[in-house]
């Protein structure tokens, strides 16, 4: 709370036009829970050409206008927005449409400064540490313009080592982009946006009013799930389009056991701002960051968690999501993440049809996106006994049949 005028008036978002919000006409919402693949699906969605999107989620902006947990919230859950405008300011601001040029160095530097004060906020509210950062990030540019660097990856690559070159630990917070150097487990005191982080995109253009006629406007954050409503609020005379993107159980779980133990990845919410200490066996138990931290999407029963095992956590959270989702009766296109997986050009196409959008090539090999370990199939088997008893249970098997999945473990891909 103390920290968030000093990085609101760093970032030095301007009013966006008073009347954009309302001009907005198409919107798409991604509903899914963690882990699903939905960073990997917003991926391939937004380079299309008629897609407007964030460089990363609407999450941080939420907690720049005091929205959410411990803003008025005891959980990811929301109802009625507060700070509307200043968040549509920041959506706005980050909003972005694809464009086959890189943007030029000023917006470069102006896209990374205001994404590093959300990702070290402690760090770069001090006024020394931010002066430093923007020295940092001249050099960088100046680099990248004297070789005419084009490639986005590099250009993040340069920024990265030269602002952390004293610490080049914090650069293994980053989505794709760790060094070798030994990384201690993630421990800031305030956390805006939870790693790993997303680099800003460069080949995209700045979203103007035209586009809010033309483009549609994609979201995908997993805890909308329990926000549904809140776009509606944001953009009142959108039509609003929105897609359950579904896992099954197996992998889901195994995956959010995975991103739980991650030393670096997905520190969602310090529970010691709650005064509450987790004690989640299989985690609080041996991590030393397990007693204060809580992982991805926070279900509005998470107190009935903190001092269960782990694995029941992460059921609670696959659970939880989608049983809210078919629970709201949203009227949806409903996509498994594994027929994504098995054909992305018919499942991309069958989505841009909802949408309404002309079809786009994709490509053959998929990115990794937001990954802790290569995907292949079966990986949920590394925990094959914990899993198939969770398989067991008549909560489990219920969602998996509403969803449209066997309990056979061969489809379990």
């Amino acid at each position: 709370m103390d920290l968030l005028p000093q990085i609101n008036a760093k970032r030095d978002i301007q009013k966006s036009d008073i009347e954009l919000s309302r001009n907005v006409k198409y919107v798409a919402v991604v509903l899914t829970s963690s882990r699903s693949g939905s960073s990997l699906i917003k991926k391939i969605l937004e380079q299309h050409s008629d897609v407007a999107s964030l460089s990363s989620e609407t999450e941080p902006f939420l907690t720049l206008s005091q929205n959410g947990f411990a803003f008025g919230s005891d959980s990811d859950a929301l109802t009625e927005l507060v700070n509307k405008d200043i968040l549509l300011d920041n959506i706005f601001d980050d909003l972005g449409v694809p464009s086959s040029q890189l943007c030029d160095v000023n917006t470069i530097k102006t896209r990374w400064r205001k994404r590093f004060l959300i990702h070290f906020p402690n760090l770069f509210s001090d006024d020394q540490n931010y002066q430093k950062l923007l020295r940092f990030l001249d050099k960088s540019l100046l680099r990248i313009t004297d070789e005419s660097i084009k490639e986005e990856a590099e250009i993040h690559k340069i920024i990265l080592n030269n602002v952390f070159k004293d610490e080049p630990w914090r650069i293994n917070y980053y989505d794709n982009y760790s060094s070798a150097s030994c990384t201690p487990p993630f421990n800031e005191l305030s956390k805006i946006e939870e790693p790993p982080f997303v680099s800003p995109s460069l080949y995209k253009r700045t979203f103007t009013v035209e586009d809010a006629n033309n483009k549609v406007l994609i979201f995908k954050t997993p805890q909308d799930c329990y926000r549904i409503g809140m776009y509606e609020q944001l953009f009142p005379n959108a039509e609003i389009k929105y897609i359950h993107l579904t896992r099954g159980y197996a992998q889901t779980v195994n995956g959010l056991i995975d991103g739980w133990l991650s030393p670096i990845g997905f520190f969602a919410h310090d529970m010691e701002k709650a005064k509450i200490t987790l004690a989640i066996k299989g985690y609080s138990d041996f991590l030393e960051f397990g007693k204060k931290w809580w992982k991805f999407d926070l279900p509005p029963n998470w107190r009935n968690f903190t001092g269960t095992n782990l694995v029941d956590v992460c059921a609670n959270q696959w659970i939880s999501a989608h049983k809210t989702i078919l629970d709201s009766k949203i009227s949806c296109l409903r996509v498994h993440f594994e027929d994504f997986i098995s054909n992305p050009s018919q499942i991309t196409k069958i989505i841009l049809e909802y949408l309404g959008l002309k079809n786009m090539e994709t490509p053959n090999d998929l990115p990794l996106v937001m990954a802790i370990e290569k995907p292949k199939p079966y990986r949920w088997q590394k925990r094959e006994g914990e899993i198939l008893a969770l398989g067991e249970r008549k909560e489990v098997k219920e969602i998996m049949g509403l969803l449209g999945y066997t309990m056979d473990p061969k489809t379990w891909l």
